[in-house]
């Protein structure tokens, strides 16, 4: 039996979705289908415009240096095993690492086009696939990290996310969308999933019954046209995510431009035409179906909700006097745990954030080796489980307080304990011109300029909580626009230079930043950095982050300060 075709084996935890045999059998066959093109296409018989549209559909794109293959973790959730696979891949395929994305997947950047059948196999063994993470599709749908462990939770929204995943992937009708669709949920009281920003985002919560309701919220995104998303729906029963979704999708797939890339996002329609039109016709395609036979039922929902059961935790005590006193009697494993660590639904546990920005390495990159290590860790502190979060880290979830110090040592020994979580060098960053075809810079060079001028962790702490997101190009997959400082990338005259912008925000209050004026060259960018800095502690009152100065105070000083203090060379260049 081929790779493709053997079920799974191996230690496997019990509370994340498993395959089903329809799952094995859809993604094994999926896997023989590929294979047949790429063979076809390498014996030149399925040119490349013909094959194109077919790698695509399997995650593989072809860069400025060499294939990319785009891995599928659906709703940012692995499994000890399956990142152990992914180690191996990187090393036997790749160059011995991998990148975590900001939609939560994970790309291999150097794999061969002749390997990539062989590496869909691979990935088959461990329930794992690159089906939609490509094409003008529905897209793998992002939640919380935290889902299902954290305090402020009100819905737990891993049950919908994979009803949801399963409800679009191969959907006869949105195969072929007018552009890429992206679907974040969230069900927690404060928004860790971006969904304003998201061509759909749903935000699960309760009604005073305790029925379970979604905010529909369509016509987010960011890339050429950055725009926050409008409330179309509130209210909708959980019931009716599919068909509503349907009827969001239909009108979109029917009204969206098709005759230009930059205006096929939904985003576009919806300005276009308005969210209460948009919201008005979805309404009435909605009326066609809305019980239909894609009604989600109450059987259905508890089989997935089955497959997120808690694991078995013994019950621990609120306090822990060794944690107390490690943390008093080390100001190394202090500082870690004031930034990694954070509160867990059940007395006696934490989540832990491991960081994958230190200084020198590009974020989101992870060796094979350090792979290994995260399972290990998750093995023997988190039951198996980790998650790929949208900044590009990876979390145990349910890590004992009294196991704090050993974790944090393990982790410290592979280079995955940099105590820089929300601070200004925990970077979100695309992987740019080194290697996207699209890119109009660099954006790893940028980032580790950055993090080397501010490597000193004192003056980091005192900076506090900021968010730095670059991207190298209009196409944002940094999400430069919702970052506290957003870098992009841009070409000039066949140069690299780099826009700046401030005040884009996650969470709750998400916003679109400002752009503080004309771009820079490469090595000017650590220095406006610093004169921002410099501004805002100037001006900053007792307690006050980075973002809430500028809100407070607006683009202005901030500007003024820049342009006042570095070298002319981007005006000169701008005039």
């Amino acid at each position: 039996m081929s790779a493709a075709g053997k079920r799974p084996t191996g230690q496997w935890i019990t509370y994340m979705y498993r395959y089903d045999d329809y799952d094995h059998t859809l993604v094994i066959e999926r896997v023989a289908q590929y294979r047949d093109q790429l063979q076809r296409h390498l014996a030149g018989e399925l040119p490349d415009d013909e094959f194109r549209p077919l790698r695509l559909q399997n995650g593989l794109y072809i860069q400025r240096q060499a294939p990319m293959l785009r891995v599928a973790i659906p709703y940012g959730m692995l499994s000890s095993t399956q990142l152990r696979k992914l180690a191996d891949i990187g090393r036997r395929y790749d160059r011995g690492y991998g990148h975590f994305s900001t939609r939560q997947n994970m790309q291999f950047n150097w794999p061969r086009l002749e390997d990539t059948a062989d590496i869909l196999a691979e990935l088959a063994t461990v329930e794992m696939h690159a089906i939609q993470t490509s094409g003008n599709c529905i897209r793998n749908i992002t939640t919380d990290p935290f889902a299902g462990v954290a305090p402020d939770e009100i819905v737990d929204p891993r049950p919908y996310c994979e009803v949801l995943r399963q409800w679009s992937t191969f959907h006869p009708e949105f195969a072929f969308l007018p552009r890429k669709f992206k679907i974040a949920v969230s069900g927690t009281l404060e928004d860790r999933a971006v969904t304003y920003a998201h061509d759909v985002g749903l935000q699960l919560y309760r009604n005073d019954k305790g029925d379970v309701l979604a905010r529909v919220i369509v016509g987010g995104g960011m890339g050429r046209t950055p725009m926050l998303g409008s409330v179309i729906h509130e209210g909708l029963p959980w019931q009716h995510l599919s068909t509503y979704l349907d009827a969001v999708l239909r009108v979109y797939n029917r009204y969206g431009r098709r005759d230009n890339a930059y205006k096929a996002r939904i985003k576009i329609l919806v300005k276009a035409i308005g969210a209460e039109e948009f919201a008005r016709q979805v309404d009435a395609e909605w009326q066609l179906e809305r019980n239909g036979i894609a009604t989600i039922t109450e059987e259905e929902l508890a089989r997935a909700r089955a497959a997120f059961s808690d694991p078995d935790m013994p019950e621990r005590d609120a306090t822990d006097a060794s944690f107390d006193a490690q943390r008093a009697q080390d100001p190394a494993f202090a500082r870690w745990v004031s930034r990694s660590v954070r509160a867990h639904k059940r007395a006696g546990y934490r989540s832990v954030t491991l960081s994958l920005k230190p200084t020198g390495v590009a974020p989101g990159d992870i060796t094979s080796e350090q792979m290994d290590a995260a399972a290990d860790l998750a093995d023997r502190f988190s039951f198996g489980e980790l998650r790929v979060t949208h900044e590009q880290n990876l979390v145990l979830a349910d890590v004992a307080l009294s196991d704090l110090h050993a974790l944090w040592q393990g982790a410290r020994a592979h280079g995955l304990a940099t105590p820089n979580i929300g601070l200004l060098t925990d970077i979100i960053c695309c992987p740019g011109g080194d290697f996207c075809s699209l890119a109009n810079a660099k954006s790893i060079p940028i980032a580790q300029a950055i993090q080397e001028a501010f490597a000193d962790l004192d003056y980091l702490y005192d900076i506090g909580e900021l968010e730095l997101n670059i991207s190298g190009c209009m196409n944002s997959c940094g999400h430069h626009h919702v970052g506290h400082i957003g870098i992009l990338g841009v070409d000039k005259a066949g140069s690299e230079w780099y826009q700046v912008s401030i005040g884009g925000a996650q969470g709750n209050t998400t916003s679109l930043a400002d752009v503080i004026g004309p771009s820079f060259a490469a090595d000017e960018v650590p220095g406006v950095v610093q004169k921002l800095i410099e501004t805002y502690v100037e001006h900053r009152t007792p307690e006050e982050r980075f973002l809430d100065t500028v809100r407070r105070l607006g683009v202005a000083p901030f500007k003024k300060h820049v342009y006042g203090e570095v070298a002319r060379k981007a005006e000169v260049a701008h005039a």
